[in-house]
């Protein structure tokens, strides 16, 4: 063979080397230019976040060029903290309460014994409250808190022990009876008389209520029932208490993950982008109340702005709520008969 063929060959041979290796390269360049996040939510989030995360990727692909793909986990509340708490690999908790995310750091999976104060506003990115969602022309005539604990009106409400819509729902119960001078002990034991079922999260009991038409109210996270709503705008309606309390979701970084993982970063700039301008109004998109008041104004033929909230300090905070409401043995396990 001629040198001049040979060399040809080999020229060849190089070149292809060559493709192969650029080739080989620029695919572990783009892997290693995707990062992978898994956020731990609860119930009714499903919605937010899927729209929410499109939203954040996008955004922080052109600010970085770093793909980013986050893995959503939605359940109840209270049973989503317990998961993340005996290690389940969640980069972030978006959970339904304070108490819930606490969990997680009593577990020891999150470092900051201050994290609440990590991120704006408590770590509260968006609010809600707690509506009545009825059947279309409200047949019952519900209009407050005292029309479910009537006989024979069927409540549905998630289960206090595991999800944090329902601890919501329980306390703004117990802070109208409270405030109308009625026994809150005996309040609480009428009103969990009158329910069917105790789903273990929000979604299911939505879907009791909406999908295997039980009862005659679900008490329900403001957004909940919106979803309803613009599902069948002609099966239902919603009918806000004249008192309710100001539920406020809570979002935090696990340290034990992050810093296996080597995620803190992108975490980090994903809970807090969700209090820029464009999340906060695809939270109000999606039924929440978002915590910048120019844009929660934006949504002001959406929200009853007026409502009157109780809060959870009206409580002592969530670690004197959860010890004499929610521990075990606590005024709902002494309350609360089984059906």
């Amino acid at each position: 063979m001629k040198n001049s063929t040979i060399t040809k060959i080999l020229a060849v041979v190089a070149i292809s080397l060559l493709f192969v290796s650029n080739a080989s390269a620029k695919a572990k360049e783009k892997k290693a230019k995707t990062v992978y996040l898994t956020n731990v939510s609860y119930d009714p989030t499903r919605e937010l976040y899927q729209a929410y995360n499109k939203a954040f990727t996008k955004y922080h692909f052109e600010k970085t060029g770093v793909n980013v793909e986050v893995s959503q986990s939605h359940g109840g509340s209270g049973k989503q903290a317990l998961e993340v708490a005996n290690g389940n690999d969640a980069d972030v908790v978006t959970l339904a309460l304070e108490w819930d995310v606490q969990a997680v750091a009593d577990a020891g999976r999150i470092y900051d014994k201050n994290w609440v104060k990590k991120f704006p506003l408590d770590s509260s990115p968006y609010t809600s409250t707690i509506v009545f969602l009825v059947r279309k022309g409200n047949p019952k005539n519900i209009k407050d808190w005292d029309d479910i604990v009537k006989p024979g009106i069927g409540v549905i409400t998630p289960n206090p022990k595991t999800s944090g819509g329902a601890r919501w729902n329980y306390l703004a119960a117990w802070a109208y009876a409270q405030r109308h001078n009625l026994d809150p002990k005996d309040f609480i034991k009428k009103l969990y008389k009158n329910v069917l079922v105790l789903d273990s999260g929000a979604r299911g009991a939505t879907n009791s209520f909406v999908q295997n038409k039980q009862g005659d109210v679900l008490l329900a996270w403001e957004n909940e029932a919106f979803l309803s709503i613009a599902e069948d705008p002609d099966g239902y309606e919603i009918i806000t208490p004249s008192i309710s309390i100001l539920a406020q979701p809570s979002v935090a970084i696990v340290d034990e993950v992050v810093d296996f993982k080597g995620t803190r970063k992108v975490a980090e700039e994903y809970l807090n982008y969700l209090y820029s301008e464009e999340a906060q109004r695809i939270e109000g998109q999606n039924f929440y109340r978002p915590s910048n008041p120019k844009i929660l104004n934006e949504f002001s033929n959406v929200f009853d702005l007026n409502v009157k909230l109780v809060t959870i300090n009206d409580f002592g905070g969530w670690a004197k709520a959860q010890k004499e409401h929610f521990a075990d043995g606590a005024i709902f396990d002494q309350i609360y008969e089984k059906k």
